[in-house]
């Protein structure tokens, strides 16, 4: 009898990634009867047909070629499934999103964005410490924290003068506190939460991540975001990064659904729930 061969999957990432969950990963995958290897989005080499599922995990280097990240993508669908799914990839690339969450009434850190060639209006963004970054961008790529509004507003127009979008938040003083908490959904389902130290502080203010267990009002925020996704069923893997107001309430500072780390190493459980949900995945 012909032993049935093990479903493939390709842990989708990039050339030179300082990925520290992949080998985890891997192995979780490997424990759950799949064949699962790395593979560079845009090696020329790649045979996507050849896999049951492509996992989009850290494919970081797309941010200077969003355009052709997403033509991959929607290359990549014809030939396996990719997750997660390619309207999804579409929208959270661009951190305009944010605006239309906000308009569908989730919580969202204030926003002034400023469209490609305009400029901060006076009135608007007043806020005594501002943070200004493109709407395309990962981690604390071009970004700017500064209590000054000249200085704000000249970062903003030098990113909109590049023919980008960019976006200018109040700075939350409850980052250098408590700090962001991020949410992770693996299948559909939450797994863990992390305690994330402030990327804006200088070493004085910065402390290491941890685990955390998330409050009530912080896991009904995150099910409020992840209600508000059309493809919230099709997720493999959700990043709900929340920060406190000067209220107390829970704010989504971003939503990561494309290529957000996981922290599987804060969960002993973790890598095997992702492995689990792919092995649904691929059948």
């Amino acid at each position: 009898m012909t032993a049935t061969p093990a479903p493939a999957v390709a842990y989708v990432t990039s050339r030179e990634a300082p990925d520290m969950e992949v080998e985890v990963a891997l192995a979780a995958f490997a424990g759950q009867g799949l064949a699962a290897e790395r593979v560079v989005w845009d090696d020329p080499a790649a045979e996507w047909s050849r896999y049951d599922v492509a996992v989009v995990r850290s494919t970081w280097d797309y941010i200077g070629r969003r355009a052709e990240f997403l033509d991959w993508a929607r290359r990549t669908a014809e030939l396996t499934r990719l997750c997660n799914p390619v309207p999804v990839l579409e929208r959270n690339t661009d951190k305009t999103y944010l605006r239309e969450l906000a308009g569908a009434g989730v919580p969202v850190v204030p926003t002034a964005w400023v469209a490609p060639g305009g400029r901060l209006a006076d009135g608007t963004a007043p806020w005594p410490e501002l943070v200004v970054k493109p709407t395309v961008s990962s981690g604390a790529r071009d970004t700017v924290r500064t209590t000054d509004r000249a200085a704000a507003a000249a970062h903003a127009e030098s990113l909109t003068a590049a023919g980008r979008t960019a976006m200018v938040q109040p700075y939350l003083p409850a980052v250098d506190g408590e700090g962001e908490t991020s949410l992770v959904f693996l299948g559909g389902g939450f797994s863990h939460a992390v305690r994330r130290g402030p990327m804006l502080s200088g070493p004085e203010g910065r402390f290491a991540d941890e685990a955390r267990e998330p409050d009530a009002d912080q896991l009904a925020v995150a099910e409020q975001v992840l209600a508000a996704v059309p493809e919230r069923s099709e997720l493999l893997y959700a990043r709900v990064d929340l920060v406190r107001d000067e209220d107390g309430a829970p704010l989504l500072i971003e939503l990561e659904l494309t290529e957000p780390r996981l922290f599987l190493q804060y969960d002993p459980q973790a890598p095997a729930r992702l492995a689990a949900a792919v092995r649904v995945l691929a059948g």
